[in-house]
């Protein structure tokens, strides 16, 4: 067999023959999609403002959303997931006032997650064209960006999904979501700052060029072609102005806050929450304002809670039983306290019964105990919760037998339940059957 002939070229490194190689065999149809996309007003500049936007709530969302891991209590054994390892953030004892703080910090996760839907798939859409770019990479630094890219748009659609299934109660995805949602929100974060270290140069480049907010469709035109290949390589005639784009968008954002923010509000914008199943008002009476779960799904029972039924409260040795009566011949106390819940929900209303601290002093528990409140309910991951320090001795942290002038209904956790100021509603636990006071457990 005859020798090749020389040539003067130098030999290729392996990868820039391997990105040669993926070039020339191309699949079949890749020319084809990759043309399909040919709206003009794809291009960096548009791109860059939504990730702007992005760049600027999305942390918000994350921050959030640790913060209300640390309100469920990590040092008491109760935030989900509990082991985490090195994840583990730091964590402190969930403050009690303001009263309304995790009303905000969930609201804000819930709210946010919801009202940024557009946003995330109108920046999908700017960048699409590149899911048909071939090769899929030509360095092995873009393939560490298309990883990050991967890992980031995987994420943002995990927890999205995944969020709305849970504030919808329906756990369609057969694994527990508390777990998934923590190590997804890691994964997304870790992604996130990826993908800003990699793209931040180009973002504030794009930005600084020209600006297109005052062009009309008619005088819209293409961007010059770009090294990410955002830009259309066979542009159409515009349908809309990049302007149009943004408003479009901002209109979608703005409809999903009209139809979301009613759910943690009181009043007539509470009937606005067409998307939240628990947040809308039931009815006018006292007892009208939304459940989470009802004392039949609970499997409480009217025997549970009649004339037999007892409070034990615990502390060390000593134990002392009370009915119902003998709780509302001590001393009362009224607070407008609000219940938040994991959904974004949230109902502030105006609840009395017995302190918490002084159901500590009754069985002399000391003041730095903590309590373990177990509910009636015989199933359930919230049957029962643990209370801080500072929660069980706040002057409103009340086991509330009354709300808004009559007693509590079956549904809003008659005989008893508690309420504790800006305890994730969870925690606030109905039909409380047994409270005891105990040492807190070492960090």
């Amino acid at each position: 067999m005859p020798a090749d002939p020389p040539s003067d070229e130098p030999p290729a490194a392996y990868p820039a023959r391997l990105w040669r190689t993926l070039d020339r065999h191309r699949p079949p149809g890749a020319d084809a999609a990759a043309d399909a996309w040919r709206s003009p007003v794809r291009g960096p500049w548009l791109t860059s403002v939504f990730g702007v936007v992005l760049l600027a709530t999305l942390p918000l969302v994350i921050i959030t959303g640790f913060l209300d891991w640390i309100a469920y209590g990590p040092r008491l054994g109760q935030a989900f997931p509990s082991d985490v390892g090195w994840l583990h953030p730091p964590v402190f004892d969930w403050p009690t006032r303001p009263a309304w703080l995790f009303r905000l910090t969930q609201g804000l996760h819930v709210t946010l997650g919801i009202v940024l839907l557009p946003v995330v798939v109108a920046k999908l859409w700017s960048v699409v064209p590149n899911l048909f770019d071939w090769p899929p990479a030509r360095s092995v630094a873009q393939v560490l960006e298309r990883l990050s890219l991967l890992l980031l748009v995987g994420g943002i659609l995990f927890e999205t999904a995944t969020g709305l299934l849970n504030i919808q109660y329906a756990y369609l995805f057969g694994f527990d979501f508390y777990t998934a949602h923590w190590y997804g929100a890691w994964i997304f974060t870790a992604a996130l700052v990826a993908h800003v270290l990699i793209k931040l140069p180009r973002t504030i480049s794009a930005l600084r060029g020209p600006r297109f907010m005052r062009t009309t469709a008619e005088e819209t035109v293409p961007e010059p072609p770009d090294p990410d290949g955002l830009v259309a390589r066979r542009p159409g005639p515009a349908t809309m102005s990049r302007r149009g784009v943004l408003a479009l968008t901002g209109g979608g954002a703005l409809l999903l806050a009209a139809l979301t923010v009613g759910q943690g509000l009181d009043g007539v914008l509470r009937r606005t929450a067409l998307l939240l199943p628990r947040g809308r008002q039931h009815d006018d009476g006292p007892n009208g304002f939304p459940v989470n779960r009802t004392a039949a799904a609970a499997g409480v029972r009217p025997d549970d809670t009649g004339a037999q039924w007892r409070l034990t409260v615990r502390a060390g040795s000593r134990t002392v039983e009370v009915d119902r009566d003998g709780l509302l011949a001590m001393t009362q106390h009224t607070a407008d306290l609000p219940i938040a819940c994991v959904e974004g929900w949230s109902t502030t209303q105006t609840w009395t019964g017995v302190r918490l601290r002084d159901l500590a002093a009754l069985v002399g528990a000391a003041g730095s105990a903590v309590a373990r409140v177990e509910s009636l309910e015989r199933g359930g991951l919230f049957r029962q919760a643990r209370l801080q320090v500072n929660q069980v001795r706040h002057p409103d942290s009340l086991l509330a037998l009354r709300v808004n002038g009559v007693d509590l209904s079956a549904d809003h956790g008659y005989p008893a339940r508690v309420v504790v100021p800006a305890l994730p509603g969870v925690h606030c636990t109905k039909w409380v059957r047994d409270i005891t006071f105990e040492d807190q457990p070492d960090d």
